[in-house]
């Protein structure tokens, strides 16, 4: 155990030097900020580049990574919202009375004709011209039914279809709302995290709270009211076919039918039918553009069910209007001229490049499925993330100061030697930290004064070794070797069972149980690196430079 090659001596400096590295532009952080205010007074003066690169910005040639703050240190924006999940049930309505009427259609001899009625979000009714058909009526319906694939509506159909007199009556069945409700809330989960991706806001704690809440913690924002308006923004778009077109926003739509402004004509409005051609689920991407005329615009493209829904109306209905809406409003109404194959075309309109490009992002995140209603909002100010980090600070300070003094008061120069480890320990954390753009929240710095305590232990098991060597009449170099060798099982089976535990809690927690395994798992891995490889080489290289007869520890 005495003896290191050159190599592995070269490589464990090297690994040290570039943990320092990497850590080192974190404490330099405040001198950073202020560099940055700086060049900001200089570019609002008007003054030279030249004199803004004597700003004192940090060398472009260096790591220049900053470990993250959490929300909890850096301050920014917490929102709990509720899906309304009860607004999917009137579009699976809207987008199943096409199958009905297509369906009930052939029956008309035994059924006669049929209206859709008012009635419930969730129902879709039908008097029967021709009562005596309900038999035939239901039966056919009930043939639109599919079966539920999830564990709790296992051999349940989507749908319910009954009679009430000459009014047949379609709903979604029990089985199908849960299953709805959980799928809408899958999907708002993932389409708002798509959303603050897209913006490059980075380490945002977003989940699940119960049956059909989200939680949403994004460190930097400035304000709540700023989060909202990223993820609160609905960005639905459809294609219908246009019905009619006129200034009366109270006119009848008629059954399947409903009137909408248009977006850009002030008192004109559209009639269009509810249920659409394409959505914008069918959306694979959108860009921000210009149209022929130089006008900011937006162009996007269907996958492939999309495109050939697309394609399919457009060659069969040449010469008809056609609105492309956009949360509810008309952004135009095209006059088909051609059919349109491929999937894709263009969104004009009286947008700004700006708008534009926020559109597409919007509409590349996706629809959110329901509205949501936020029922807590915070804004955390960076002045609490302030007093955290001084708090941790002093708490970090107090422990390393009494390890410290501990190590050194109980092993004399060999606990300095642990202390130079310990020191490094900690650099390596925070090198580390930045170079997998990890999180430091202020459970996170609880895991680092955890460390501080636990990154001795190996020592102490080591010393210890080597102290009951030394009482059994063992030679210094034999002790230490003896010491290192008997020590490291022990070393090892105690850190990893620690470091299971920190990849479990990392695994199955969320929010500040992660910020603690982060730190806790990078310090364990720092702590057997700096015990059995950085202290044993600093006594190895002290005793081939010293070679003493006897030694104390």
């Amino acid at each position: 155990m005495l003896q290191i090659d050159l190599w592995k001596r070269v490589l464990i400096w090297l690994v040290c030097a570039a943990g320092l590295m990497l850590a080192l532009p974190n404490g330099f952080y405040t001198r950073v900020e202020q560099a940055n205010d700086a060049a900001a007074d200089i570019i609002a003066k008007g003054e030279t580049p030249e004199r803004l690169e004597t700003a004192g910005q940090w060398p472009s040639f260096l790591p220049s990574g900053l470990v993250n703050l959490g929300l909890d240190l850096r301050g920014g924006a917490h929102l709990l919202a509720e899906v309304q999940v009860e607004d999917v049930y009137e579009a699976r309505m809207d987008a199943l009375w096409p199958e009905v009427r297509d369906a009930l259609r052939p029956e008309r001899s035994t059924v006669g004709t049929f209206r859709r009625q008012p009635g419930p979000a969730d129902e879709i009714r039908l008097k029967l011209s021709k009562p005596d058909g309900m038999a035939r009526a239901l039966e056919v319906v009930r043939g639109l039914a599919n079966p539920i694939t999830t564990l709790t509506g296992v051999g349940a159909n989507d749908i319910e279809v009954s009679a009430q007199g000459d009014i047949l009556v379609v709903r979604l069945s029990e089985a199908e709302k849960v299953a709805s409700d959980d799928r809408t809330v899958r999907q708002a989960l993932e389409i708002v995290r798509r959303r603050i991706d897209e913006v490059g806001t980075r380490e945002p704690t977003i989940q699940r709270q119960g049956a059909d809440r989200i939680l949403i913690q994004v460190p930097g924002i400035g304000s709540a009211s700023e989060l909202k308006a990223i993820i609160g923004t609905t960005a639905q778009l459809t294609f219908n076919p246009v019905v009619g077109r006129g200034s009366d926003p109270d006119a009848a739509p008629g059954i399947g039918n409903k009137v909408i402004p248009s977006l850009d004509e002030e008192g004109a409005y559209y009639t269009i039918e509810a249920a659409a051609v394409v959505t914008g689920e069918d959306l694979v991407d959108a860009q921000p553009s210009f149209d022929q005329n130089g006008r900011p615009a937006v162009t996007f493209r269907f996958n492939t069910s999309g495109a050939r829904r697309f394609g399919d109306y457009t060659a069969e209905n040449i010469g008809s209007p056609f609105a492309i809406v956009l949360d509810d409003e008309v952004v135009s109404a095209p006059v088909i001229q051609s059919h349109i194959p491929g999937g894709s075309g263009i969104i004009t309109g009286n947008f700004t490049i700006e708008e534009s490009t926020n559109l597409a992002v919007l509409l590349r995140a996706g629809a959110l499925p329901a509205g949501l209603e936020f029922l807590e909002e915070r804004t955390i100010g960076p002045e609490l993330g302030q007093d955290s980090i001084d708090a941790g600070k002093v708490a970090t300070a107090v422990a390393f100061i009494a390890v410290l003094v501990f190590m050194g008061l109980s092993y004399g120069l060999f606990g300095l030697f642990a202390n130079v480890a310990l020191i490094l320990n900690i650099a390596l954390i925070f090198g580390m930290l930045s170079l997998i753009g990890g999180t430091l929240t202020l459970p996170g710095i609880a895991g680092i004064v955890l460390t501080v305590g636990m990154a001795v232990d190996a020592n102490v098991l080591i010393f210890e070794r080597i102290r009951e060597e030394l009482k059994s009449g063992r030679g210094p170099a034999k002790a230490i070797d003896e010491g290192y060798s008997k020590a490291l099982s022990a070393i090892l089976d105690a850190n990893i069972t620690t470091f299971i535990t920190a990849v479990i809690l990392f695994a199955m927690g969320s929010g500040p149980v992660r910020g603690f395994a982060i730190t806790l798992g990078l310090g364990i891995m720092t702590s057997v690196f700096t015990a059995i490889f950085v202290t044993r080489l600093m006594i190895i290289m002290w005793f081939e430079r010293r070679r003493p007869k006897t030694i104390e520890v």
